[in-house]
């Protein structure tokens, strides 16, 4: 079976947020077992391809150009780049300023231009995109593979001008959006199934405060709009054997621990005591709820507990965090901007993992940090709820701690009886067992994927 898969981001090749490292591990997967993915991204530059090869494609008349190059990258495999006018840029998405590009929508249209050409030129049994960066494609067609459209966030639907639809060859009224073009919205109402990246989220959207606008199409799918959790890579995400971590570590020896967490207090400048240690990595966006963490912060000295955070985004947010982390660097570390590296070891030394998110379609630092033995801390929304069963609630089955509300109120007392539970070693280590001999590969939901595409093709 071959499929067409359109992405905004793939890891390692451009990261922005959970959309790279959720694409790059399912098409891992979906390859691993057998199915024939080929990856098309746009062409933002700086990427050099072993054995290229042009790819002759026709670009409909209001593009200038479009380009379209394949070839193979060292870890990455296969890959297919898409050249539009204005897609060669230093970030997917905003200038210096964390301002989005003024022309990100004719970027994305050239975009899936581009997708749509390699459509009619290969003609795949599936063409699979993922959310509206890709949408606009199915508008793009006059005859269309069998398709898929994942959600990972609804939070972004590429809102743009109206004149949009007249470059539109077919279903434009699909898109149309009260006075503007919606490519999310069309991409809803002409996929042949629509994925949620997580099964509470995929029941969240289909009310008023979690569809953003968008309920009353997502209720109209019925059937065809389904829930599947996302995973993690785990020959990424591994304690046993990561390369960025001081000491390995498994289920059944976390002594391991205890070095990195040694190294994070290093790293931090904070003695080695007994304190328990949250660790945040997240972009700092209001969707994360960062600013609830802030409002946190004046309660760790009397839990009491440190917090660290890694992470980049909003730049009003960064200046809170570096504030609090001058006026109490005893408790608060915040170290501005994404690093890999840095990340693993957060994961790994860290005794709790806070992600209190306002919405979080799936999350996978969570999934991430149980893998290493952080136990997390977060709110009850989305794939958060599929991953995280708290353990006040669930005493033998628990893996984590769960706010009640989503405000300051709940988020403080759920890292109070994380602390509370963190402080007896028994209880601490059961909780760490079980959320680390949990299964957060990709296998079954890329299985799940696999068996739509059968459904789809009669393949």
């Amino acid at each position: 079976m071959r499929v067409l898969f359109a992405t905004a981001e793939f890891a390692p090749v451009y990261r922005v947020g959970g959309l790279a490292e959720a694409t790059s591990g399912l098409v891992a997967a979906l390859r691993a077992g057998g199915v024939d993915v080929r990856v098309v991204l746009p062409d933002y530059g700086g990427i050099e391809l072993v054995g290229e090869v042009t790819l002759d494609v026709t670009a409909p008349a209001w593009l200038d150009h479009l380009r379209v190059r394949r070839g193979h990258l060292p870890g990455v495999g296969e890959v297919t780049l898409v050249d539009a006018p204005g897609m060669r840029r230093p970030h997917p998405y905003v200038d210096e300023h964390g301002r989005g590009w003024a022309d990100n929508d004719a970027r994305f249209m050239g975009f899936s231009a581009g997708v749509a050409a390699l459509c009619r030129l290969e003609r795949p049994d599936v063409l699979h995109l993922n959310d509206w960066h890709t949408a606009a494609t199915l508008g793009l067609l006059a005859e269309r593979p069998p398709s898929v459209l994942t959600i990972h966030t609804l939070g972004y639907q590429g809102v743009m001008d109206r004149s949009w639809l007249d470059r539109l060859v077919t279903d434009a009224h699909h898109f149309a959006w009260y006075d503007a073009a919606n490519p999310l919205a069309g991409g809803i109402e002409l996929a042949d199934r629509v994925i949620a990246v997580s099964p509470n989220y995929a029941r969240e959207i289909l009310t008023p405060e979690f569809g953003m606008g968008l309920h009353d199409r997502l209720r109209a799918l019925g059937d065809r709009l389904i829930g599947i959790r996302n995973g993690i890579d785990t020959s990424v995400w591994n304690p046993s054997d990561d390369p960025h971590i001081r000491a390995h570590f498994h289920r059944g020896d976390l002594s391991g621990r205890a070095e990195c967490r040694r190294d994070l207090m290093d790293i931090a400048g904070w003695p080695g005591d007994n304190t328990p240690v949250f660790a945040m990595v997240s972009r700092l966006v209001e969707q994360k709820g960062v600013d609830l963490a802030l409002d946190a912060v004046r309660f760790l000295e009397h839990l009491p507990a440190r917090l660290f955070v890694l992470g980049s985004g909003d730049p009003e947010l960064a200046r809170h965090l570096h504030a609090a982390a001058a006026a109490a660097p005893d408790r608060i570390h915040f170290h501005e901007g994404y690093d890999a590296p840095l990340a693993h070891r957060l994961f790994a030394g860290s005794d709790l993992f806070l992600m209190p998110s306002r919405f979080e379609p799936c999350g996978l630092a969570q999934m991430q940090a149980m893998a290493y033995g952080s136990i997390p801390v977060v709110t009850d929304v989305g794939g958060l709820h599929d991953t995280v069963t708290d353990d006040d609630v669930h005493r033998r089955s628990g893996t984590g701690f769960v706010s009640s509300s989503v405000d300051p109120a709940g988020v403080v007392d759920a890292m109070h009886r994380a602390v509370r539970a963190w402080r007896h070693r028994a209880r601490r280590e059961s909780i760490v067992t079980r959320g680390m001999g949990r299964d957060w590969s990709w296998t079954t939901p890329a299985a799940h994927q696999a068996e739509i595409y059968h459904s789809l093709t009669g393949q």
